[in-house]
């Protein structure tokens, strides 16, 4: 009995509901509003830190993400799961890593800020999570064709560390702050819980996403593929745990958070970008094997593969603020539906060629 109830399925569900509460509870602590723990987001505002871009407002090296990447060694190094590999397609994960961060920053979010933001009312996100498993639909057919990137192997250990190295020096960045690191004074990079504090959450979030396999587009794409429940259950369990947590703190009853559609904190209306953007989420990272999350997870067991993809991710973050394709409150910009359509092209360029490859 005691082993039923300890079952990986039950370990996912309270890892699910510990992540929920403890994005809910950052804003609470200080973080942007809807925006506890976003990986897009906070990637973003870490390459605008490093001088990657100079959007003003959005700089800031965010701890969560720091603790993230050490939590999930912690916990691979626990269970003996750190396994140096690679090899696999590295330079396409790295242009699929940079679209997949494009399409988040269309619509303002990633795959854990969609029913993040749905938590505390915003029903954007509806439309943006029905892109994403559309997106994520689209994946599986080429996966049910026989797609796949290759086959990674074994590298040298000192590849597999690479990831968490970036991530101390991040953290010796934000302690000790040099002149040629920049920090908003203004905007959502000015919001922030103290670091002591974000840092030992990312840790948290971090040994949990690596412990449970937590995926944030894998859920979707397991339902639809194999008929598994296990990662959708933990992705339900992160939306009750923050949306009980938004309901217990007075986040709605004092006005903070409001259902609906406009007025939305850092958030627009527009559906079909908010749609399609999402779509360009889902897809790519179904090519990719795992939602910004799981790439960044991966890469702290030593997976260079998803290393590379999370270079792509910071690259298109930079990309997205450089050339004007992010969205703001006031909508999408010019470009950034042309950038989302040119990824999508991409991505279904990459599932035809590597699907016939299969064959």
């Amino acid at each position: 009995m005691a082993h039923k109830y300890l079952s990986p399925k039950t370990w996912i569900i309270l890892g699910g509901l510990i992540f929920g509460i403890l994005a809910s509870l950052l804003t609470k602590w200080g973080n942007p509003l809807n925006m506890g723990f976003c990986s897009a987001c906070f990637l973003r505002d870490i390459t605008g830190a490093i001088g990657l871009h100079r959007a003003e407002v959005v700089q800031y090296i965010r701890p969560e993400i720091i603790g993230l990447i050490l939590g999930a060694l912690f916990s691979a190094l626990i269970f003996r799961e750190f396994k140096p590999r690679g090899g696999s397609s590295p330079l396409i994960r790295f242009f699929l890593g940079a679209f997949m961060m494009i399409g988040a920053l269309v619509f303002l979010g990633c795959t854990v800020r969609a029913p993040l933001r749905l938590a505390g009312g915003d029903l954007n996100a509806v439309t943006a999570i029905i892109g994403l498993i559309a997106g994520i639909i689209v994946g599986i057919v080429f996966l049910k064709k026989g797609f796949n990137l290759g086959r990674a192997s074994n590298v040298v250990k000192i590849a597999g560390v690479i990831v968490p190295a970036v991530a101390v020096a991040l953290l010796l960045f934000v302690i000790f702050q040099p002149s040629f690191i920049f920090f908003s004074q203004k905007g959502p990079g000015s919001q922030h819980a103290l670091l002591l504090v974000s840092l030992i959450a990312g840790i948290v979030i971090g040994f949990i996403a690596q412990k449970t396999r937590m995926c944030f587009a894998g859920g979707w794409r397991d339902i639809i593929l194999v008929r598994d429940y296990y990662l959708v259950s933990g992705i339900i369990a992160f939306f009750v745990g923050a949306l009980i947590t938004n309901y217990l703190t007075g986040g709605f009853s004092s006005g903070i958070y409001h259902w609906g559609f406009e007025n939305q904190p850092i958030a627009h209306s527009d559906h079909l970008w908010n749609f399609t953007s999402m779509v360009l989420v889902g897809l790519s990272a179904t090519l990719l094997g795992g939602c910004p999350l799981r790439q960044m997870v991966l890469a702290s067991e030593g997976d260079t593969d998803a290393g590379i993809t999370f270079l792509g991710l910071a690259a298109g973050a930079a990309f997205a603020h450089n050339f004007l394709l992010a969205s703001s409150p006031k909508g999408p910009s010019v470009f950034g539906p042309i950038a989302v359509i040119i990824g999508l092209i991409f991505c279904l360029l990459i599932g035809f060629s590597q699907m016939e490859r299969a064959k």
